[in-house]
């Protein structure tokens, strides 16, 4: 990718004027159809960030076994007084939901504060065919304090229903609840405050339910977030001068909805969200689960289907090729130019323990797909194992601080794009120290 070379070429050294050039000169070839990365590191309107303690944290708990995670360590530490900037390599994901309630403006303006250059909506309708800022389009009873309200709780799905106990003590039955975005029209969703992701299972009444937050996150700052449209997001990101990546969710509910809004609707409605607020299409990455939704952006909108992300959620072994279908030659033959897989897919266990790329990894930059990786600081913690995110790597991690490597070999073996992280600042500490 052209881009990425003229931009791995201008030191923070060199003149401003300089990278700006090549930059243009990268970007007038975009014009012929291919996909490019641009970054936002030392635009005109490079933008000084915040990082805090916890990249610092991390870093100082990095092993120094071998020479190489000695090397790694070394490296970061020296990088400490930075200056550090916003790169296009850090991407929030849901806004900076570690410490924040995701999908609201302050965990939006706490990501960009970290060094994201590209924020995530993810982007759901509601029951007058809005679109609004949601994970899922049925989790409100989750992320918001929707079961709080009578008047709009009673319009969810499933009301709450509490958990039942035998004599013992035993549960025997989990609380649940189902609120969707369909539920509720744009202006009773506009009055939610979010709320930390999470609920608790045990719970026998709403407020017991409402308050779920994994421990590993926090409700210091979670007061009521403010929820979003997904046009009052383009507004916002256009304010904190960010790129965009879109995910149109996978309906809940059957669709058409209603018997007429369609998924290509939904799918076009979106795009021209972005048309009918003058973002350039190379400043919006458009994802979805859902590969149709990908083709449809690829044949009907094609300046910002070029940029579309493909989000691999299918249930593969990144070892084994003989159940990936399509193929990533097939992906890559019908339009796609971005693949995004979770962590686990993209890493394996080397011979000597060391952490190396999937055989999907390479599969996928053989067929000249590029790649983003979702999602850094979406665990609990790794000296138990990490969780999902490190599933394949499990065997030689115990520590957080084993998370920079992970990174490092995304980055410079895998040879990822971006990452999405739900606490950016430790990924743009990373990519600033790299040149990324």
């Amino acid at each position: 990718m052209q881009s990425n070379h003229v931009w791995k070429a201008c030191s923070v050294m060199l003149a401003l004027a300089l990278c700006t050039a090549g930059l243009a000169g990268a970007g007038n070839q975009s014009s012929q159809g291919n996909h490019k990365w641009y970054k936002n590191r030392h635009n005109a309107d490079e933008t000084r960030v915040q990082l805090g303690p916890r990249p610092y944290f991390l870093i100082e708990d990095m092993d120094e076994d071998t020479t190489a995670q000695r090397a790694l360590k070394e490296e970061l530490q020296q990088c400490s007084e930075g200056p550090f900037y916003r790169t296009d390599f850090s991407i929030g994901h849901r806004g900076a939901p570690l410490q924040f309630p995701e999908h609201t403006e302050e965990s939006y303006r706490a990501a960009a504060r970290m060094g994201a250059g590209i924020l995530e909506c993810d982007v759901a309708f509601t029951s007058d065919t809005e679109l609004v800022c949601r994970h899922s389009q049925c989790d409100l009873h989750t992320t918001t304090n929707i079961l709080a309200i009578p008047e709009l709780a009673e319009k969810c799905t499933e009301q709450f229903t509490p958990a039942t106990f035998d004599a013992a003590g035993n549960r025997v039955t989990a609380a649940s609840a189902t609120c969707c975005t369909s539920d509720i029209t744009l202006q009773e969703f506009k009055s939610l405050c979010g709320k930390m992701d999470g609920s608790n299972p045990s719970a026998t009444t709403v407020e017991e339910y409402m308050a779920g937050t994994p421990d590993f996150r926090t409700d210091l700052y979670a007061t009521c977030g403010t929820v979003l449209s997904h046009k009052e997001s383009i507004a916002l990101f256009q304010e904190l001068g960010v790129k965009m990546t879109p995910e149109l969710k996978t309906p809940s509910v059957e669709m058409p909805f209603n018997g007429t809004y369609t998924q290509e609707q939904y799918a076009q409605q979106m795009i021209d969200e972005y048309k009918e607020a003058g973002v350039l299409p190379r400043r919006v990455y458009p994802q979805s689960f859902l590969l149709d939704d990908v083709l449809y952006w690829i044949a009907n909108t094609p300046l910002y289907g070029r940029q579309a992300v493909y989000l691999d959620g299918r249930a593969i072994d990144p070892e084994d090729s003989t159940g990936w279908s399509p193929s990533m030659s097939e992906l890559a033959a019908s339009g796609v130019n971005i693949i995004a897989p979770p962590i686990p897919m993209l890493l394996g266990v080397g011979e000597d323990d060391s952490i190396v790329p999937s055989a999907y990894a390479v599969a996928a930059k053989q067929a000249g797909l590029d790649i983003i990786a979702w999602s850094f600081d979406r665990s609990g913690f790794l000296n138990e194992g990490g969780g999902y995110y490190y599933s394949t790597v499990s065997d030689v991690i115990n520590n957080d601080g084993d998370m920079m490597n992970a990174l490092d070999v995304l980055a410079q073996d895998v040879g990822i794009l971006g990452m999405f992280s739900d606490w950016p600042a430790t990924v743009t500490y990373y990519a600033n120290c790299k040149g990324l």
